[in-house]
Order: C-alpha cells, then structure tokens, then sequence
C-alpha cells in the first residue's frame, strides 16, 4: 500500500509529459545543469574576492574573555550564576 508499482510512475510520468510538454522539461533540466556547473565551479575558486577585502580588520567587538573583570561603573559582584550577591 506504501508503494507504487511501475504503472503508477507511468501514469505519473504521462501526465506530466502531457501537462509540460517535453520541451520544457528538458529547458528545465538544461538550466539545473547549468545552476550545479556553476555552483561547482565558484565553490572550487580559492581566491574569493569579496572576503579577501575583510581579511585583514580584527574582530568588530570588544567583550573579554569570561571571568575577567571588567571596568565601568557598575562593580556589582555576581555568583557563578551571573545573579547579584547579597
């Protein structure tokens, strides 16, 4: 009951022939080939421009690492759960 013999994908298959014409659907498939081809190739370039130009500026923030303590004008002692002691 969970699967489709070989008519049933026949049928299928012959209506979507019938609705799309089978020009189109090889335009389509000739598209998705050409939209693989040129993913494949602009994944293999190494030298990406567009990241190249923002290698070298450090990181944007500033936060320190954790536990160190910071400076400001709020000292408020925190417990290990980041809660206010009292």
């Amino acid at each position: 009951m969970g699967s489709f013999s070989i008519w049933h994908w026949l049928v299928v298959l012959l209506v979507v022939l019938l609705l799309f014409g089978s020009g189109k659907i090889s335009g389509l498939m000739g598209d998705l080939a050409t939209g693989i081809k040129s993913f494949k190739k602009n994944m293999k370039d190494e030298d990406d421009v567009s990241m190249a130009d923002t290698a070298h500026l450090p990181p944007a923030g500033n936060l320190p690492p954790p536990g160190t303590p910071t400076t400001g004008t709020n000292n408020a002692t925190t417990t290990a759960g980041g809660r206010p002691a009292a």
